[in-house]
């Protein structure tokens, strides 16, 4: 009986000295290095990036391109389109005139796991010659943000629409006042 208590307490003191028999042991082919658990968690998104589309005559949409050192020329579209890389919160979008007057247009905005699709739909086609600016900023407040909540940064961005533009028609010769 003293044979087995001892063996007893010689196998648990083995155990405990060894570490558990199927985890691997810190001695082996590595010299006795091992990884770090890689974090299972997902990776964090990049910053919201944006794309800007057009519909062209015959149906089709053709991305604008966001150059800063020259304003991109597009055709006459009545129907412009945002994308949003990722979610975005208290945002508005605005297409603004040369004369810096809001358009009159049909917004939708479309949430989609890979972010916000802004489609803009004008009553009327945009002016050739002329020059617009679309807008995304802050529906309330001074910032919006993404849908982790980090802040994006406001958006202008300027385009042309291709072609002369069209001179405006002559007022109508005032009207000769009848004598009684």
């Amino acid at each position: 009986m003293r044979f087995l208590r001892c063996g007893l307490f010689a196998l648990c003191a083995s155990i405990l000295l060894t570490g558990c028999p199927d985890k691997q042991s810190a001695t082996s082919a590595d010299g006795g290095i091992t990884e770090a658990p890689q974090d299972a968690g997902p990776a964090v998104p990049p910053p919201a990036a944006f794309t800007i589309r057009y519909q062209l005559n015959d149906g089709g949409m053709e991305p604008i391109p966001l150059a800063v050192e020259e304003r991109p020329t597009i055709e006459v579209t009545s129907m412009l389109e945002l994308h949003s890389s990722i979610g975005l919160r208290n945002y508005r979008i605005r297409l603004f005139d040369e004369i810096d007057r809001a358009m009159v247009s049909n917004d939708s905005a479309e949430e989609t796991p890979n972010g916000v699709i802004y489609r803009i739909s004008l009553p009327t086609p945009l002016k050739s010659g002329h020059k617009y600016t679309l807008v995304l900023d802050a529906q309330t407040g001074t910032a919006f943000t993404d849908t982790l909540g980090r802040e994006v940064e406001e958006l202008r961005f300027q385009f042309q629409v291709a072609g002369e533009k069209e001179k405006a028609a002559p007022p109508p010769p005032p009207k000769k006042k009848k004598r009684r």
